[in-house]
């Protein structure tokens, strides 16, 4: 899967898995104190939290996998820096990151804009809760619970991943930090065919 890949771009992701992989962690603890005063459902609005590294590294770095194996670097990583939950973790990473996969996928690995961005951010959402109603007893709840839990969901990946995630890439990319990547790449070329076309 990465024979393709240039060093940086397998770098970037390492970079990305540890950075992502310590905030994921952070909002577990947020997610905590939050569901102590509004109870389990607190979770579901901020899980787009827990996708969006799959979303920033395919569309920086536009290639197959990005999305998969960035997820899952950061589940190995907050598993190995103190997440309870433990090894498991890793497959819920996997299931998300395969999320995120199929909305690139499903385009060729052509189009990275926002609505192909809030796709694999809902992609996501569609896994993994899939994923709980297998593992995690969802099938328990009450149907109306579950719908609202499915709709808060799939909104969060959407907006937090998948504009969230577009908006801190773009603003990277604005930085100069992204030079030599596919997404500067793809700017840099849509600028030069715009001043074709006005010249």
């Amino acid at each position: 899967m990465l024979k393709s890949w240039k060093l940086k771009e397998v770098v970037l992701m390492s970079v990305l898995a540890v950075v992502f992989a310590v905030v994921y962690l952070l909002f577990v603890h947020v997610g905590n104190i939050w569901a102590g005063i509004i109870g389990p459902i607190a979770y579901e609005w901020m899980y787009g939290i827990w996708f969006i590294v799959s979303i920033i590294a395919a569309y920086i770095i536009r290639k197959p996998g990005a999305a998969l194996l960035s997820e899952t670097m950061a589940a190995m990583i907050e598993v190995m820096i103190g997440n309870a939950v433990g090894p498991r973790l890793i497959l819920s990473g996997i299931v998300q990151g395969l999320g995120a996969e199929a909305a690139f996928a499903a385009t060729g690995y052509k189009r990275y804009n926002w609505w192909v961005l809030c796709l694999a951010g809902v992609g996501s959402a569609v896994f993994s809760f899939a994923y709980g109603f297998l593992v995690s007893g969802y099938s328990a709840l009450e149907p109306s619970l579950l719908v609202l839990m499915f709709t808060l969901r799939v909104i969060s990946g959407a907006v937090i991943a998948g504009l969230g995630g577009k908006y801190l890439s773009d603003g990277l990319l604005a930085t100069g930090a992204l030079r030599g990547y596919a997404i500067s790449r793809e700017t840099s070329n849509k600028h030069k065919i715009k001043g074709e076309t006005i010249g």
